[in-house]
């Protein structure tokens, strides 16, 4: 199974949060964009602000979170990406969630492959499924 990861989805694998996907380990090829790091690194600086984590569990947890994005297969954040994401679309969708959601659609069409949306974000989940995509994370229906 293909499955575009979004950072709701690899934090709480990583992190060991609640409610992880359970079909992690089910995802044979993972893609993504090249903003999930950006997004999965501020996540874990507003933590570590939030919760007073140690220097010691934030360097753990941000190896952790980049290992598992390099096994990834990033998608480039370019103008055709971006232009994308400023088009209309038929779900309303936030920006960093409509940049997500253009490069899973870029990429399908690149590659010809069905792509699935692994997301804990209930917009984006909505968004890819109005446009065809199998949803996991999230209940659409």
């Amino acid at each position: 199974m293909t499955v575009y990861v979004d950072s709701s989805v690899l934090l709480r694998v990583v992190l060991a949060q609640p409610n992880a996907l359970h079909e992690w380990k089910q995802i044979k090829r993972g893609v993504s964009s090249e903003l999930i790091a950006t997004e999965s690194l501020r996540t874990l600086d507003r933590h570590r602000l939030r919760a007073g984590i140690s220097d010691f569990e934030v360097a753990r947890r941000r190896k952790a979170i980049l290992s598992t994005i390099a096994t990834l297969e990033l998608i480039e954040i370019d103008t055709t990406v971006l232009e994308r994401a400023a088009r209309p679309m038929p779900t309303e969708l936030a920006t960093l969630d409509a940049i997500h959601l253009s490069s899973a659609l870029i990429w399908q069409e690149l590659t010809g492959e069905d792509l699935v949306m692994a997301t804990h974000d209930r917009a984006l989940a909505l968004g890819a499924q109005a446009h065809g995509m199998r949803v996991l994370g999230v209940p659409t229906a």
